[in-house]
């Protein structure tokens, strides 16, 4: 059984029993209430052998619960009252819309709870599963072009299955986002209405957190998504951090109210940054692109959120994968009097062994080169984050780089390097 988006009561009724016509080979009256609906199927179960298991599919189950449809109260009711007495029995139920998933099954504080077996959480591809996936399509890209799809795409199976192999990455990027009719250019409004009921409010948020890609409070966050500052803004932000849309980070020696949320969806990002402004205006948008100021700050910051997908990858590469850790980000302002200058760090890793890791991530074209007024920067940044956090752990200083260090003279302050290299071959040993 699946359900249809946007449809009505009557509409996803007549799809269940369509599919419970085909699985029975019987012809069933008609039903007017997701009541019947359920008897129809527990009727069609009690003619199946016992001795063999029976599993039933719900694909899209959200979509069947319209406001005033009472198809959960009839679930619950043919679930409590029959199914689950029936051993030789699996229902596997699924959708999308992740925070309806949570609160109506996974946490049903009603008929549903403490039913489930267990919970399925499927997440996106990570560095590996996308290289391993084009492979089996006959794409064959470099790394580097890996991650620049990932930065756009994140590891969507369905935006991944959408690639052309005869064409080049930025080929494809301006067919999907910028052509008239790209399959991916309006993606946006229809993925926000698919997966939350009142989508507007959704769309707030993440528009006022896109305007800071380093993040913002919770305080930031109400002032300019203009949202009101009872429990809607906490529901959103819960369903958005389920969902995958938005990730919270700890801010390094402050409590959990300080934490900053943060836009985490790849398409979300690419959409505000690019999309909304620029499709219809130029087909080969993003092969003009390449390299510009615009590109390189933009593929700065999502190179940021592909290292932090991929801590795990970092954590083995430098040896602390048995560690305990707690990541953060951190930053502060100047302050003449204690002798602190501005710094900011966008990944720090905190160690139970008492060692602080900050990592400094640059995405470049070729080697990265440390130079005399940037390795003073480093050196700033690490003695200010020092002296405003009185930290008295040991502080190493990671570089993660599309393609390491080039050899110079500066380089002795680096402890670590990690490339995107080791972000692939790290997952491959998961």
């Amino acid at each position: 059984m699946r359900g249809i988006y946007g449809q009505n009561k009557e509409i996803q009724l007549n799809n269940f029993m369509a599919s419970l016509k085909e699985a029975s080979k019987k012809d069933y009256d008609n039903v007017n209430n997701w009541f019947d609906a359920f008897r129809s199927l527990k009727d069609y179960i009690k003619t199946l052998p016992t001795s063999e298991k029976h599993v039933f599919f719900f694909d899209e189950m959200p979509w069947m619960d319209n406001k005033k449809s009472d198809f959960l109260a009839a679930f619950e009711w043919f679930w409590n009252d029959y199914a689950s007495t029936i051993d030789n029995l699996v229902f596997i139920v699924c959708g999308s819309a992740t925070s309806w998933m949570d609160e109506k099954i996974a946490n049903n504080k009603g008929g549903l709870f403490n039913r489930q077996t267990c919970r399925l959480y499927l997440k996106p591809f990570n560095l590996y599963e996308v290289e391993q996936y084009l492979i089996s399509r006959g794409i064959n890209w470099s790394r580097y072009d890996i991650v620049e799809c990932y930065m756009i795409m994140g590891g969507i199976p369905y935006y991944l299955s959408l690639l052309d192999r005869e064409l080049a990455l930025k080929q494809n990027i301006d067919k999907l986002y910028f052509s008239k009719n790209g399959e991916l250019w309006n993606e946006f409004n229809h993925l926000y209405k698919t997966l939350f009921t009142n989508s507007d409010d959704y769309i707030r948020v993440v528009s006022a957190l896109s305007q800071k890609p380093g993040g913002l409070t919770r305080t930031e966050l109400i002032e300019r998504s203009g949202m009101s500052t009872g429990g809607e803004i906490t529901k959103i932000l819960e369903n958005l951090i389920l969902s995958g849309f938005v990730r919270v980070s700890g801010f390094y020696g402050k409590k959990k109210k300080d934490a900053l949320y943060q836009l985490a969806d790849y398409y979300s990002l690419f959409y505000f940054k690019y999309i909304e402004q620029n499709y219809g205006k130029d087909e080969h948008f993003w092969s003009k692109t390449t390299d510009n100021p615009s590109f390189r700050a933009w593929a700065g910051l999502s190179f940021e959120q592909v290292c932090k997908d991929h801590i795990e990858q970092i954590k083995d590469r430098l040896g602390i994968s048995g560690v305990l850790t707690q990541e953060s980000a951190w930053f502060v302002r100047d302050d003449e009097d204690n002798g602190i200058t501005g710094a900011q760090i966008d990944l720090l890793i905190d160690r139970r062994d008492h060692v602080v890791t900050i990592c400094e991530i640059k995405y470049s074209l070729n080697e990265f080169l440390i130079d005399k007024a940037y390795d003073m920067n480093l050196r700033n940044k690490i003695e200010s984050f020092r002296k405003a956090t009185n930290c008295k752990k040991s502080i190493q200083l990671v570089m993660v780089t599309s393609y390491g260090l080039r050899n110079g003279k500066y380089n002795s302050l680096v402890n670590s390097e990690v490339t995107i290299d080791d972000l692939f071959e790290i997952t491959r040993q998961k």
